[in-house]
């Protein structure tokens, strides 16, 4: 029977862990790595890269390598989110026709939804590869902050990966998981995640069998990324300050200024000072311009003291929600990348007058509850029970655009909530139900879930028609909703989806398309390494007609250059079995060469070595 595995897909880097012999273990992908950057990108050879070797081509290859995508999952185009982050990627996204945001990849538009499947069937392959098995069913992890939408479109993702999302589960409440495996103490604890593009913190209680979330809170849309973008922003005033250039419009030299701000934190958490030098980072009338700018952990610690400002008061909000103080909270368990800044260390201990606990590695703990997660659903794991709760409340939309909430924010999951509505004008034969999410008091201030109509409703008075609405939410805080119109009985139930959500028919043709390129990218990758050998076999053989070529007979010189001259005509063109037969051909008169020099007394030549396969990639 195949395993639950547990995947953390985040926003810059992501992970896949499962129970074995009862404990949970990282897998690592095919690079020997224990996390897989979350980058997809098509490269000048119109070939698919996933993971590091996305990573690598970046700076190369901007408008074609896509990052950060986790933050355009679930949104609509025009929500100011989008906005604001279309401005600080080297990438184009366009408004799609229902109103979703676009990400153009090579030559197609395509939905966050797809670019983030990339990523989920590059750790699902790499999970089968390591396991020797095939892998079908997944808990996918999501910031507890993540909207109706956002879940969903995580949802989509794993389907269109080839994935059965046994389970979405919080973030936070995953790496509870992971502390609560070997923990068999009564506790209560607060998980602060700060990761590359979202921030949340849960608190919850944790005990002998079960992990119960009491209170949860986050933005959505806030992370490293935004610290880095503000590194980067003050590297470009400073070169302008010096160079008198502006860098804002370049966007390879963006592309090198975000990895050098990314660097320059990492080094920052355990250096005083680092140096950010990028050579030939454009040119002017006079020549080449370097960047050289000195920056101290004090600017980056400025730089980013609004962003720990404001985790820190969503961390008080959190507090107050829940039935704790602050005093008696046991651990702090510090998750994301992020949470290495000693400054965040620091206002953290600041505000709970304790250390943080840094005993789990933040950039896999929530695979490893996710994995957990996976052991309980599948049965290997015994004894944990977990109780989490909806991060944003469930409105209706009423009379006025007032937002009449049915579900609370931190109600346990799963859940449900009904209401009686009525209708607003004489005679109405039909109304409209406008599903929200979120804190405001209208419900255009809000995240919009979806709509639906009830008809059929008979003729009435205003007031007199009772039409009642039904939210359920279920363990993966997904939302479905019943209207019922009591006089005739009609009821429609539906599954919310946003305007700019996905069908059914979305999703198969995506997961078509999915496998469709799975196997051009495997030809294509074929024919790469086939064109690379077929380089090294010309090189070679020239080698050879340098070294030998005026101690052989002229037939065979003449052969062996015939045979190279028609192996460079094939390796440029899209033939596999023409050049792999062109490479036959230069093979074989090679080793002519080596015949005729075995005669000769004290020489000998060298015969082409077979490169080991795959050994070179583009």
């Amino acid at each position: 029977m195949s395993k639950i595995i547990g995947i953390d897909l985040g926003t810059t880097n992501s992970a896949v862990a499962v129970i074995s012999g009862g404990v949970p273990t990282i897998l690592e992908n095919a690079e020997g790595n224990r996390t897989t950057p979350s980058i997809v990108a098509i490269s000048k050879t119109k070939e698919r890269l996933v993971g590091q070797i996305a990573k690598r081509q970046a700076v190369t290859n901007p408008e074609n390598t896509i990052y950060g995508v986790k933050r355009f999952m679930g949104h609509n185009f025009d929500e100011k989110a989008v906005q604001d982050d279309m401005k600080v990627v080297p990438y184009a996204v366009k408004k799609g026709e229902t109103g979703g945001a676009l990400i153009h990849l090579g030559e197609k538009d395509m939905r966050p939804e797809e670019i983030s499947a990339m990523i989920l069937a590059k750790l699902k392959a790499d999970a089968e590869a390591k396991l020797g098995e095939a892998v079908t069913e997944a808990v996918i992890t999501v910031p507890a902050y993540f909207n109706d939408a956002q879940r969903k479109a995580t949802q989509d993702a794993g389907k269109i990966a080839g994935l059965d999302v046994k389970r979405i589960i919080n973030e936070p409440t995953a790496a509870a998981l992971a502390y609560g495996f070997n923990s068999k103490k009564d506790e209560k604890i607060a998980v602060f995640d700060f990761g590359g593009g979202t921030f949340d913190v849960s608190v919850l209680e944790v005990g002998d069998d079960i992990i119960e979330v009491r209170s949860t809170d986050g933005d959505a849309h806030m992370g490293g990324r935004d610290i880095d973008q503000q590194i980067v922003k003050f590297l470009i005033d400073e070169f302008m300050k010096s160079e008198g250039v502006s860098l804002s419009g370049d966007k390879l030299a963006l592309q090198r200024l975000d990895e050098a701000a990314e660097k320059a934190k990492l080094e920052l958490s355990t250096s005083l000072e680092t140096e950010i030098n990028i050579p030939f980072i454009t040119s002017g009338a006079e020549g080449p311009k370097h960047m050289l700018v000195k920056i101290t952990r004090a600017k980056l610690e400025e730089i980013a003291r609004e962003y720990i400002d404001r985790a820190i008061e969503i961390t008080k909000r959190a507090i107050e929600a829940s039935p704790f103080k602050k005093e008696d909270i046991d651990e702090i368990i510090m998750v994301g990348g992020q949470t290495r800044m000693p400054a965040i260390q620091a206002a953290v201990k600041a505000y709970f007058g304790k250390e943080p606990n840094n005993s789990i590695n933040p950039d896999e703990v929530v695979a490893v509850g996710a994995a957990i997660q996976g052991g309980v659903l599948k049965g290997d794991v015994h004894d944990i029970t977990l109780v989490d709760v909806i991060p944003l409340s469930i409105s209706i939309e009423t009379l006025g655009g007032v937002a009449t909430k049915l579900i609370e924010k931190n109600t346990h999951i799963p859940t449900k909530a009904e209401q009686t509505f009525s209708t607003a004008a004489d005679n109405q034969s039909s109304v409209e139900v406008h599903i929200v999410q979120g804190e405001r008091a209208m419900a255009a201030d809000n995240k919009s879930l979806g709509r639906f109509i009830l008809d059929g409703i008979p003729p009435a008075p205003r007031g007199m028609p009772q039409v009642e609405v039904r939210l359920d939410v279920d363990s993966n805080g997904v939302l479905s909703v019943t209207a019922k119109e009591k006089t005739t009985g009609k009821e429609q139930t539906i599954k919310i989806e946003a305007s700019s959500g996905l069908t059914a028919e979305d999703i198969e043709r995506m997961k078509a398309d999915a496998d469709a390129h799975a196997d051009e990218d495997a030809k294509r990758k074929e024919l790469i390494e086939v064109r690379n050998h077929a380089e090294q076999l010309v090189h070679q053989a020239e080698k050879s007609l340098k070294d030998y070529g005026d101690k052989v007979p002229a037939e065979v010189k003449q052969a062996v250059e015939d045979a190279v001259r028609v192996l460079n005509e094939k390796k440029g063109t899209d033939d596999k079995a023409a050049i792999e037969a062109a490479m036959a051909d230069v093979s074989d008169k090679l080793g002519k060469i080596g015949e005729e020099m075995a005669k000769q007394p004290d020489q000998k030549a060298e015969e082409p070595k077979p490169e080991a396969e795959g050994s070179e990639q583009n």
